[in-house]
C-alpha cells in the first residue's frame, strides 16, 4: 500500500501452540496477554505485523473476518473465536501518516499468504527503518528478514521486521545497517559519547519477530522459545530493548515432529539474528531512506 506502510501476517496451522516474550520499553499490541505461559488458551490462529503504530493494530481486525469466514478460531460455547496476536511498528515519520495498514490491508495478507513470501521492503517492513539517532537525514532502510535451519528432524524459522533506533550489525560485527554520518556508518555508543542528543523521531522503534517451528512444544516450552530467541536480536541489533524499542519475539509451534526443546532454543537465536540480517541486507530504498545496498 502507499504510505509507505503495510502489515504482515502469518497463518498458524489447526492446532498451534504459540508464547511470546516482550523486551522492549515501548511495545504496541494486540492480545499479547494470550502468548503468557499462564494464559489459558493454547496458541492463535494467526500473527499480524504492521506499520503506522497504534493505528496499525487495526490489521489485525481483518484477519479476525478473514479467519472467522473460514470457520478457523478457539472454540467457545458461543462458537469459535479467532485469536490473532497483533504487533506494531512506528513508522509514522516516513511517508504520508495518515496511510495507514487497516483491516482491508490484514484480509488482503491473509488472502496473499504463500510459502514463499516476499523480504525486504514489503509488508510490515515497508515504513522501517534503522539508525535513527541523527534523525531521518542519517537513516538506512530497514525492512521483513526471513531465515531457517534444521535441529534434527524439526525446522525452525524467523521473520523478523526490522525497524530498530540502533545498527544492525553483520556476523564479525560490523555494521549492516545503521546511522549514516559524513560518507560512513557511525555507531550509535560513539554518538552517545558525542553527546548526541537524539530528536524525539528517534525515540519510537522496534524490531518484531516471529519463531516458528514443526517441533512438538507445550505452551511454556514455546515461551521459552521465544526467551531464548530474544538473544538473536541482541546479537543482530545494538543497543536492544532499550525504552525506546518496543522488541519482541512471538513463537509457534505446530507440534509435527518431536525435538529436544533446548535444539529448538539455540537455534531459534541463531535464525532470528540471520532474518534481522536478512531484513536490511534485501531491503529496498524509499523516497527519504536509502537501503545499505545504495550507501
Amino acid at each position: 500500500m502507499d504510505g509507505p506502510t503495510g502489515c504482515t501476517v502469518v497463518l498458524a496451522p489447526e492446532g498451534t501452540v504459540a508464547a511470546g516474550e516482550v523486551r522492549g520499553g515501548g511495545p504496541g499490541t494486540r492480545e499479547s496477554e494470550l502468548m503468557s505461559p499462564a494464559a489459558n488458551a493454547p496458541g492463535v490462529q494467526a500473527v499480524c505485523f504492521a506499520g503506522r503504530s497504534a493505528f496499525g493494530l487495526a490489521a489485525a481486525d481483518g484477519v479476525v473476518q478473514w479467519l472467522e469466514e473460514r470457520g478457523v478460531g478457539y472454540p467457545t460455547p458461543a462458537g469459535l473465536v479467532p485469536l490473532v496476536a497483533g504487533a506494531i511498528v512506528y513508522d509514522l515519520s516516513l511517508g504520508d501518516p495518515k496511510v495507514r495498514p487497516g483491516p482491508d490491508a490484514g484480509r488482503a495478507a491473509c488472502e496473499a499468504a504463500t510459502t514463499d513470501p516476499e523480504r525486504g521492503t514489503v509488508g510490515a517492513g515497508t515504513g522501517a527503518s534503522v539508525g535513527k539517532l541523527l534523525g531521518p537525514a542519517g537513516w538506512t532502510k530497514g525492512g521483513v528478514g526471513l531465515a531457517s535451519d534444521r535441529a534434527g528432524g524439526a525446522l525452525v524459522s524467523a521473520l523478523a521486521v526490522v525497524n530498530p533506533v540502533g545498527e544492525v550489525v553483520a556476523e564479525d560485527g560490523s555494521v549492516l545497517a545503521g546511522v549514516w554520518r559524513d560518507g560512513g556508518y557511525v555507531r550509535i555508543t560513539d554518538l552517545i559519547k558525542e553527546g548526541i542528543e537524539p530528536p524525539p523521531s528517534a525515540r519510537e522503534a522496534t524490531t518484531l519477530v516471529c519463531v516458528m517451528t514443526d517441533a512438538r512444544l507445550s505452551k511454556r516450552e514455546a515461551w521459552l522459545v521465544a526467551r531464548a530467541a530474544t538473544s538473536g536480536v541482541a546479537r543482530a541489533v545494538q543497543p536492544t530493548a532499550t525504552a525506546w524499542d518496543g522488541d519482541l519475539v512471538y513463537a509457534l509451534a505446530t507440534g509435527e515432529v518431536d525435538a529436544e526443546p533446548f535444539a529448538i532454543s539455540t537455534l531459534a537465536a541463531d535464525v532470528t539474528a540471520a532474518a534481522i540480517r536478512d531484513g536490511v541486507r534485501s531491503a529496498t530504498g524509499v523516497a527519504g531512506c536509502p537501503a545499505a545496498s545504495e550507501r
